[in-house]
């Protein structure tokens, strides 16, 4: 699907959230869907002055993360302290279907793969959380990985 159907498509989820989605957030949420990767707000704000021509200080996309954060838009990846485009925007209802996301973040080039967590593994999860005395804080579990691409130009390198 095209880069404009999907800000079309957030553009509905935010009004109907309540939310307005301006040109600035429009073009932040642009650049993390071209990206197909983590990247940090400095680099969002990089690539919307060099690739859109749209000049963002980094404060103002740190905020315009926040708000795509709260419209399930984006997510921030405290691993790597970069965020990513979600994975599920043209679904709705996909956030409903499981209890918790997995992110699988390759070390070496930043490429992410959001992976939903079934309830069993979930609830597994939490049960051996919880008999060790601790509560899940956020259910956004991140793994430093590396892909399949990356290991295998690791591997002909070597």
């Amino acid at each position: 699907m095209s880069v404009e159907s999907i800000l079309d498509h957030a553009k509905v989820r935010c009004k109907a959230q309540g939310g307005q989605f301006t040109h600035k957030r429009q073009i932040v949420l642009a650049g993390l869907l071209a990206s197909g990767k983590a990247v940090s707000a400095y680099e969002l704000a990089d690539y919307c002055k060099n690739e859109l021509g749209e000049n963002i200080p980094v404060m103002s996309v740190y905020r315009i993360l926040e708000f795509l954060q709260s419209m399930h838009l984006a997510h921030k990846l405290s691993l790597v302290n970069k965020f990513a485009a979600c994975s599920h925007i043209l679904d709705d209802d996909e956030h409903q279907h499981h209890a918790s996301t997995m992110f699988l973040i390759c070390n070496q080039c930043q490429t992410i793969k959001e992976v939903p967590l079934t309830r069993d593994i979930f609830h597994g999860l939490q049960k051996s959380i919880n008999q060790a005395g601790f509560q899940f804080k956020n259910k956004q579990l991140e793994f430093d990985c590396i892909c399949d691409a990356c290991a295998a130009r690791l591997s002909s390198d070597a």
